[in-house]
């Protein structure tokens, strides 16, 4: 039975409100704390303990390094290992379409250099309306085939102009190098909200994979250097630093174009990550899916036996510090290496001086002395030592490239995407295309979330009954290796039902509202879900939210799986019944959704509590993943909307008070017309 009053439309209905506050509004809490809050916010688990779950959780599901014999055996292995991680992390939804369009490329004004070289200004897509700035640094004299290469670049502000990057790409032109200086998203010219890495998630959401743009901008810039009439394709370098490090070993191992690769400071493998916080990575260097295919591991292995120089530096005060990065990628790489003979193609560098996260005159010596080796072998005239420049350094105003406006960034691509989302938004009209469409969309929906069915085993922690209540706290061991905060509130001696809460502030911050449920005699069961009250991680919380995508699984399908388990536990083994599910918070809203849609038994009634009114508020309101990775379940968008989740708790109760000012009409009526139908179909078959 639904019922719902609502006074725009001056009737009575059976039915649900989807929505209640903004998605801002916060959860008020009072300066006196009660004595209930107090008891809440005692603490449940050993501290760190959500940190060291999170870290075995991840640790587990990297993809393991496969071990063949001869290079025969890795040759095919290989390539089949870059198709899938391609296509499973890179190509994915739109970015399929955005691959094969056409490269374009507009070349603007050549500025003078320095002695012996120009610099050419161009723009070129890496997807369609998606403009990257470039230099190209051009050596005056050309004749034949000449080295090519890719100089790409990290997380400095001041973009392509940096002076240890303009630097480098003059001593390559200067050794008679053609090589190309991009922009990359969100530095120097590219310095705007819409091109912050967070906001790459926007596109995940959608279904899109958010690293696309990234790995177009570098395929495109290849294409760029290879489409040149003296460019050599058997000699193809590419080197950054940082973020610019991520970059290099990205491209050079999924396109094998790339015959030389320099990164310096910019990757180390999940494992490590997962030990080593200082290298866990941002959005871009942890996508959804990577390490399923390929850890960090693989990517050094796939460059077998290309010419490899890994540079680290020893005090390293950012991230990727020598000791703890580079020893497990050596270890990786150089069995692939020796299948084919070629140890000596896999080298290493350790900076000392200045030893700090730098590609400073000592890193860039290394890699002009592995250019010789590799692209001048045999040349005696050739000599690895800088050439000094500094008086060639520009200005950014100087090497400014003009760009159109607008120019898509990952927000806006979201936007346009998200237009047509989800794929459909109607609901069905006939009972029977009702029952059909909730065991579809359940299905694509623990598909998408990565749902699981955790076993629980709970354990008593404590018991009081200081705050009148009676209060026992659980600690709920999941067969996943998640331990779960619960604690159990109960004033009657028969309770009229079970409500199971949670909340994005945590169980304390809903000490009133429990209050007034046990004064309804209920009994009240708050639990703290992953990532969120005492189950929050303190230290680069988002970051790990990040992984736990990269490798498989999905934030918002731990919360959501989390919670059901809680849900079964009460009602199977505590004998409770279906439970009501309550909620307070957009992702709690969220969570509660995916858990009540997936957990039919166990979960009756379910109340939500300023959710969003509609996925499409994340993108619209131009959020980043750091405010909460749940939010960006990959594709969830794609499939559904708050309406769509909403309809599949029917036909329980479903509740969202003080929502019916914000929803529109059609949807009201819609979803009303749909719970009518499976509830008179549920009723027919009882």
């Amino acid at each position: 039975m639904l019922e719902v009053r609502c006074s725009m439309f001056d009737v009575q209905r059976r039915f649900i409100i989807l929505l209640a506050f903004a998605a801002s509004s916060s959860i008020a809490v009072a300066d006196d704390k009660s004595s209930l809050q107090k008891l809440l916010e005692q603490p449940i688990l050993s501290p760190q303990q959500t940190l060291a779950e999170t870290q075995a959780f991840c640790a587990a599901r990297v993809a393991p390094l496969p071990h063949p014999k001869t290079s025969g055996e890795w040759g095919p292995l290989a390539e089949t290992l870059r198709q899938e991680t391609l296509a499973r992390t890179i190509y994915r939804g739109e970015a399929a379409k955005w691959r094969d369009a056409p490269l374009k490329v507009e070349w603007l004004e050549t500025i003078p250099g320095g002695p012996g070289y120009k610099i050419k200004k161009l723009r070129y897509e890496a997807l369609p309306g998606m403009w990257i700035p470039a230099l190209l640094y051009e050596p005056e004299k050309l004749s034949g085939k000449v080295p090519v290469f890719l100089n790409v670049n990290g997380h400095d502000a001041i973009g392509k102009a940096v002076d240890y990057k303009q630097m480098r790409c003059i001593n390559q032109a200067k050794r008679g190098i053609v090589n190309l200086n991009p922009e990359w998203f969100n530095m120097g010219q590219l310095r705007q909200e819409g091109y912050a890495h967070g906001r790459m998630n926007q596109l995940d959401l959608c279904g899109t994979s958010g690293l696309a743009p990234f790995y177009l901008a570098m395929k495109r810039g290849l294409d760029v250097l290879l489409a040149l009439p003296n460019a050599d394709p058997t000699r193809v370098g590419v080197a950054g630093l940082s973020g610019g490090g991520w970059q290099t070993i990205l491209i050079s191992s999924l396109d094998t174009r790339v015959t030389l690769a320099n990164p310096v400071a910019g990757y180390s493998s999940f494992i490590t990550r997962g030990k080593n916080f200082s290298d866990l990575g941002d959005s871009e260097q942890t996508p959804v899916d990577l390490a399923t295919t390929a850890d960090y591991s693989h990517l050094t292995a796939l460059m077998a036996p290309r010419p490899t120089l890994l540079t680290y530096n020893l005090n390293d005060q950012c991230c990727f510090k020598a000791d703890h990065a580079l020893p497990p990628l050596l270890d990786a790489g150089r069995p692939f290496f020796k299948l084919y003979a070629k140890d000596d193609n896999l080298r290493y560098h350790i900076n000392a001086e200045p030893g700090d996260h730098n590609f400073q005159k000592e890193n860039r010596e290394a890699l002009y002395q592995m250019i010789g080796r590799h692209f001048f072998a045999g040349d005696k005239a050739y000599d690895a030592t800088e050439i000094p420049s500094a008086d060639e350094i520009k200005t950014p105003e100087q090497l400014a490239v003009d760009l159109p406006k607008p120019n898509a960034d990952f927000h806006t691509l979201a936007a346009d995407l998200a237009k047509a989302l989800p794929r459909e938004a109607a609901l069905p009209t006939t009972a029977a295309a009702a029952k059909s469409w909730l065991v579809d969309r359940r299905k694509k929906l623990a598909e998408i979330v990565k749902w699981k069915r955790y076993e629980a085993q709970a354990e008593p922690v404590g018991e009081s009954d200081q705050a009148g209540p009676r209060v026992t706290f659980w600690k709920l061991k999941l067969d996943s290796g998640w331990a779960v905060p619960v604690v159990e509130l109960n004033r009657a001696a028969n309770p009229k039902g079970t409500v199971l809460v949670v909340a994005d502030a945590g169980r304390a911050s809903v000490a009133s509202q429990a209050e007034a449920l046990l004064a309804d005699d209920r009994r009240v069961v708050l639990v703290d879900p992953f990532y969120f009250g005492e189950a929050k991680i303190n230290q680069r919380a988002y970051l790990w939210g990040l992984l736990i995508s990269a490798v498989g699984e999905r934030p918002l399908g731990v919360q959501a799986s989390q919670i059901a388990a809680v849900a079964r536990w009460l009602s199977e083994s505590r004998k409770t019944g279906p439970v009501r599910l309550v909620a307070y918070g957009p992702s709690s809203s969220l969570m509660v959704l995916v858990a009540a849609a997936l957990e039919e038994a166990a979960v009756g009634e379910v109340e939500i509590h300023q959710p969003l009114l509609s996925l499409k508020e994340i993108i619209a309101q131009n959020r980043g993943v750091e405010q909460g990775p749940e939010l960006f379940c990959f594709g969830l968008l794609e499939w559904f909307d708050m309406k769509q989740l909403a309809a599949l708790a029917a036909p329980r109760k479903l509740e969202a008070p003080d929502a019916a000012s914000r929803i529109a009409k059609s949807d009201l009526a819609e979803l009303e017309a749909f719970f009518d139908l499976v509830e008179e179909d549920a009723a027919g078959r009882k």
